[in-house]
C-alpha cells in the first residue's frame, strides 16, 4: 500500500511552547504532534508544517503534511490523533487527502495573521496570553490611515528582524484592517508571505502611530529606508495568531 498524502489542520495555544519547529530538549508544537502520531501508528512519524511560528505564538489553522498508509477513515483521523495528544493546548481540527504534488510551503499562496492588543488602563489577566497589553489610549483612526501604506508589493527589509534566512525581503500585502471591540484592537493582515517577525514589527510600528510617536505618512519613508531601526519595536509574541493559510490543491 502506498503512503497517502494527508493535510492536517492544527490549532494551538503557543504560550507554553518554543514555537512550531521541532527542537531537541524543548517542547514544541511539531514535536508534540509527531509524538502523538508516533504513538498512534507505533512508528516514528515526521510531518512538515506550512509555517514556522515562534515561541509563544498561536495558530487557529496551521497546516501540516502527513504521509502514511493509515486505514483510519479520514473523518476519524483528527479524533484519533487528539486522543494521543493528551493536551487541550493543541488540537487537530481537520484532515483531508491531498494530491501527491501538494507541498506544504510551495502550495500556499497567501496567509492571514491576526495581532490583538488589549488597550485599557489595567491588564486583563484572562487575555494576557493572547494580547499585547497597552495601557495608554491608542488613536485607532491614525492607525487605520497608516495601514494603507503597507498595501501592495514592497521591500519590507525595515520590518524584518535580524536572523532571517529569506532570499528576498520583497513581499505583497493584500489587506490590512484594524478593528476594535470593547478593549481589544485586532490588526488583521493578509499577504503572500511574511518575513521573520514582520507582523509583530508592523504591529509595534502601528502602536507608535497610535501613540503619535510616528505619523501615518512616515510609513512610506520607513519602507523606502529599508532600515529596521526606523520602524517600531517588535510587539510581543502573545498577541500573534496564525489565523488562516490559503493553499492550492
Amino acid at each position: 500500500m502506498q503512503d497517502k498524502n494527508i493535510l492536517l489542520t492544527i490549532a494551538y495555544d503557543g504560550t507554553n511552547y518554543f514555537g512550531w519547529q521541532k527542537q531537541d530538549n524543548v517542547k514544541t508544537i511539531q514535536g508534540e504532534v509527531e509524538r502523538a502520531l508516533s504513538n498512534l501508528f507505533k512508528e516514528d512519524i515526521n510531518i512538515r508544517g506550512a509555517s514556522r511560528t515562534d515561541t509563544g505564538v498561536h495558530a487557529l489553522s496551521q497546516l501540516a503534511l502527513l504521509k502514511h498508509k493509515t486505514t483510519i477513515p479520514i473523518d476519524r483521523l483528527p479524533l484519533a490523533i487528539n486522543s494521543f495528544l493528551n493536551t487541550k493546548e493543541i488540537v487537530v481540527t481537520n484532515a483531508i487527502y491531498v494530491d501527491e504534488s501538494f507541498h506544504p510551503q510551495n502550495s500556499v499562496y497567501k496567509k492571514t495573521y491576526q495581532y490583538k492588543i488589549y488597550n485599557a488602563p489595567f491588564l486583563n489577566p484572562l487575555v494576557r496570553n493572547y494580547t499585547e497589553f497597552v495601557h495608554k489610549p491608542l488613536d485607532i483612526e491614525k492607525m487605520r490611515q497608516a495601514s494603507s501604506y503597507f498595501l501592495g508589493e514592497h521591500d519590507f527589509k525595515a520590518f524584518c528582524a535580524t536572523g532571517s534566512m529569506a532570499k528576498t525581503t520583497v513581499r505583497t500585502i493584500y489587506d490590512l484592517t484594524i478593528n476594535k471591540e470593547d478593549n481589544i484592537i485586532t490588526i488583521e493582515i493578509t499577504g503572500n508571505g511574511f518575513l521573520y517577525n514582520m507582523v509583530r514589527i508592523i504591529a509595534g510600528t502601528l502602536i507608535d502611530i497610535g501613540h503619535n510617536k510616528k505619523q501615518p505618512k512616515d510609513i512610506e519613508g520607513i519602507i523606502l529606508s529599508k532600515d529596521r531601526q526606523k520602524a517600531g519595536k517588535t510587539a510581543s509574541a502573545s498577541g500573534l495568531t496564525l489565523y488562516k493559510i490559503y493553499y492550492e490543491v
